[in-house]
Order: C-alpha cells, then sequence, then structure tokens
C-alpha cells in the first residue's frame, strides 16, 4: 500500500490546488506499486491518472473552489510541466548509448537499496550533443519511465525575464526538486555554463552561474537533474565534476538513420518502396529530428497528393535538402 507520507502529500497537493504535486504524488504511489510487484494495480493507478488529466485539461489552479498556493504559482512561471509517456524501445539509439541511459534507469529502480547503503543513484546527469540528436528526447523518455513528471526549465529565458532575480528563482527550482521527484531539464544550459573567467560576460550570468554550481553540488534529492548543451567549448571546466555522468549524443550513423527510417514510414506502409541502405548512406550528417522531419513531409506528400508523388528519388532529395546550411 502506498506510504502514509504519500497519502498526506496528495491530499495536502489537492486541498491546495497543486496539480503538478497531486499528479506527482499519484504516479510515485504507482511506482511504488509496480516495485513491489503489483504490476495490475500500478496499471490500474496509471490508467486512473491519465484519464483523470484528460478529463480536467484545466489546472487545479484555474479552478476557483481550490485556492492557489502563491509558492506552487511562482514555480508554474518557472517550469513547463509535462507527463512524458514515451518509452526506450521506442527510441533508435547508439548501443553504448542506450545501455547508459537504461543503467540510469535500472540504478533509480533500486534507489531504496542504494539509499540504505549510502550510495545515490546517477541522477546529475550532462547530455551533451549536436541539436535534434535525442536529448530532449532521452529526457522524456527518463521521466516516463520513472513514472514522475518532467520539469523543463530554459535558463535563458529565466535570466531575461527575471534580471535581478534570477539566483532566487534558481534557488527556488532546486528547493522544489525536494517537494516533487520530477526529472529537471535545465535547457540550452550553456547560456548560464559559460566560463567565469569570460570578460564579456554580463554579472548576472556568472552570479546565476556560481549559484547553480552550488546547488547542484549539494542537491541530494530522490528527483534527476538534466542539463543538456551543443556547445560544450564554452562550457565552465568547474561545472563538469558536478555532474555524475556526461553523456555524448552523437549524430546517427547509417545503421541508425536506416532503422529510424524504417521506423518512421511504417505505418503508412511507404517502407516497401524505397532502398533504405541507399537513403541512409545519403543520409549521414542529419539528426534524428532531421529525418523525422523529412519523414513527416514524405507522409504529408502521401496524404495530399497521393501515392504516385511518393518515391526514393524525392526522399533523397529531401534529405539533401536538409543536408545544406541555410
Amino acid at each position: 500500500m502506498a506510504a502514509a507520507d504519500q497519502i498526506k502529500s496528495l491530499i495536502k497537493s489537492f486541498a491546495e490546488g497543486d496539480e503538478a504535486r497531486f499528479y506527482a504524488t499519484a504516479m510515485q504511489i504507482a511506482a511504488s506499486e509496480a516495485r513491489n510487484g503489483h504490476s495490475a494495480l500500478a496499471d490500474e493507478l496509471k490508467k486512473l491518472i491519465d484519464n483523470a488529466k484528460v478529463k480536467r485539461p484545466q489546472s487545479f489552479g484555474v479552478v476557483k473552489t481550490f485556492p492557489v498556493n502563491p509558492a506552487q504559482k511562482e514555480l508554474n512561471d518557472l517550469l513547463e510541466l509535462s507527463h512524458p509517456n514515451e518509452k526506450i524501445k521506442e527510441m533508435v539509439l547508439d548501443p553504448a548509448l542506450e545501455k547508459t541511459l537504461k543503467r540510469i534507469l535500472d540504478e533509480h529502480k533500486k534507489i531504496e537499496i542504494l539509499r540504505e547503503n549510502n550510495l545515490a543513484p546517477r541522477k546529475k546527469l550532462l547530455f551533451i550533443g549536436p541539436p535534434g540528436c535525442g536529448k530532449t528526447m532521452s529526457a522524456r523518455v527518463l521521466a516516463s519511465e520513472l513514472a514522475v513528471p518532467l520539469f523543463v526549465i530554459r535558463l535563458d529565458g529565466l535570466i531575461s525575464r527575471y534580471m535581478g532575480e534570477s539566483i532566487a528563482k534558481l534557488k527556488l527550482i532546486f528547493d522544489s526538486m525536494h517537494q516533487i521527484r520530477a526529472v529537471y531539464f535545465f535547457d540550452e544550459f550553456d547560456s548560464i555554463g559559460t566560463t567565469r573567467q569570460q570578460q564579456n560576460d554580463v554579472g548576472e550570468i556568472k552570479r546565476v552561474l556560481n549559484t547553480f554550481l552550488i546547488q547542484i553540488e549539494k542537491e541530494n534529492s530522490n528527483s534527476v537533474v538534466i542539463a543538456a548543451t551543443n556547445l560544450p567549448e564554452f562550457l565552465d571546466q568547474a561545472l563538469f565534476r558536478r555532474f555524475d555522468d556526461i553523456i555524448q549524443y552523437p549524430l546517427p550513423n547509417a545503421d541508425e538513420l536506416q532503422r529510424l527510417y524504417k521506423k518512421e514510414l511504417h505505418e503508412f506502409k511507404l517502407s516497401k518502396k524505397f532502398n533504405f541502405k541507399k537513403i541512409a548512406g545519403e543520409s549521414v550528417g542529419l539528426s534524428y529530428a532531421d529525418v523525422h522531419r523529412i519523414c513527416e513531409d514524405m507522409v504529408k506528400d502521401y496524404l495530399v497528393y497521393g501515392e504516385g508523388e511518393v518515391s526514393e528519388h524525392r526522399l533523397i532529395a529531401y534529405a539533401h535538402h536538409r543536408k545544406k546550411p541555410f
């Protein structure tokens, strides 16, 4: 059965109109039941939660019969909440990268055992790689597999919107990691992670970076903290040792591109028309996001113009177009 603290948190969050904490606690109860071997109950709880989200599209705080928690309202302005449902088996990944992500999940599924032995799972992660190579999707998958919410923090917006207050806002985000177990994804991390010795940097960014270093050093909640960057060469060297794992996201190779094309086009039965090995060879250098957009264009051609307008030549032309730097 659910722990007493979880039940109290569920009731308290409902009373305060704290939608994020309500759903997060409910998902934690479901995950706890799954770990205890009660898979049928866990599945039933997850379905009830999903149905509740569909039937209540408005947040609790919008409903006038629920009081708005001021601290929660402030957090809502800082964090972009979602409840992902993607699974790791649905991703096309480099084998080493897939193994790394599974290891993180395995450690968190055994978090109680690790804590009992004075150990902690990998929970402070730095994702490095070009745009469109799976960093954001991996954050979504980790949240989904752990049955917790995903909070996205866009640091450039945090600084520009709360100039002069960004340090206090950042501390508030780290404080929430103890209250709501979730995956906290700091996107575009290089917006604050630039070297502290950089002469043309504004003082606000340097102070935010120093605060982030202090906060992540002492962070010991059960949440997962992920920072993502396309520009690791610009990061302050002091950042790297603050993370438990630094995970590289390479561009997909020809084999991964071939698998991705087949996966993306399978639903519309277009895969039989193409030599995917040839198409993948012509697509080397593209990202996962590029291939997804190419396949979307092909499906649109099929739906709008008919099967006669769908050809291997056109697919390769779309790939070549994506390779252009403009």
